[in-house]
This record gives structure tokens, C-alpha cells and sequence, in this order.
């Protein structure tokens, strides 16, 4: 039996309250920061993608603990056409397990590993990777959707 998402509610870039069960079926991906290269990469392809997700039934989302005005920023930089949410009280990265201690220039810190989900009309988790690398991840991400829906 798959495992059933935590639902939960935190803002969009324009400050709009985002409920998960609201929005199903979705591709959720979390990311460290907006506007750093791989995040920037990895919704930048989601973004150009987003057409055939539609195409299959599904909605984009990616979620960092940058704030709202950092999100509208970067959506407005990148020409980014999926929803970002934002998450500074990691409500959403703890109810996906995300955040965990990684090591950077010998220093640990507790950050957002890269992680995407597809969560289907029920709520189900169809589908989870963790630890990806942002380059070629939402072509990805499409392949194995199109392979479960055939």
C-alpha cells in the first residue's frame, strides 16, 4: 500500500494559503535556495516541462524555506511559470522528511536535501526520489510519470 502524504497549508509566492490536498495530483519537489545554479537549473526545466505534466493531469510546486518576496523575485528573474512555495517554518519539508544535516566547506548545518515527489488525486505518494541532482531531473521525473500512467 502506498503511503498517503501529510497534508499541509503554507503560502505561495504571492502570499496565497497553498493546501496540498488541494492541488492533488502534484509534482512537489523541495530545494535548498532560490537562485543559486542547481535550483535554478531544476525549475527552469520544470518550468519548461510544465506543459506536459498539465498534459498528464499534474501541477508543479517546489518548495524552499525562502521567503515569499524571495520566491517572486526569482520566479520574476528566470521567467518561471511553476509555483513556489514558501516554507520558513519547514512545515512542509519535516512533514516529507527533507531537511536533514549536510556538510559544506567541512561545516554541518541542517538544510533542505533535494527531494521531489508525485502525489497522485488520493493523496497517495506515487513516486519519491531524494538526493537528486538538479540537471536532467524533471525530464526524469516526466519519463517515469508517462511510464506509470501508460
Amino acid at each position: 500500500m502506498a503511503k498517503l502524504a501529510e497534508d499541509f497549508e503554507i503560502r505561495d509566492s504571492d502570499g496565497n494559503p497553498f493546501r496540498l490536498k488541494e492541488h492533488l495530483p502534484l509534482v512537489l519537489y523541495f530545494y535548498p535556495k532560490d537562485s543559486t545554479s542547481g535550483c535554478t537549473t531544476e525549475a527552469k526545466e520544470f518550468t519548461a516541462l510544465l506543459p506536459e505534466f498539465e498534459k498528464l493531469g499534474y501541477g508543479i510546486a517546489g518548495v524552499s524555506r525562502d521567503t515569499e518576496e524571495s520566491h517572486r523575485k526569482f520566479i520574476c528573474r528566470q521567467s518561471l511559470g511553476i509555483t513556489l512555495l514558501s516554507d520558513p517554518e519547514e512545515k512542509a519539508c519535516r512533514a516529507f522528511d527533507v531537511i536533514h544535516e549536510k556538510t559544506l566547506y567541512g561545516r554541518k548545518s541542517l538544510g533542505v536535501v533535494r527531494s521531489t515527489f508525485v502525489i497522485g488525486k488520493s493523496g497517495e505518494i506515487e513516486m519519491e526520489w531524494r538526493k537528486v541532482k538538479a540537471a536532467g531531473h524533471a525530464a526524469a521525473v516526466l519519463d517515469a510519470l508517462k511510464s506509470l500512467k501508460q
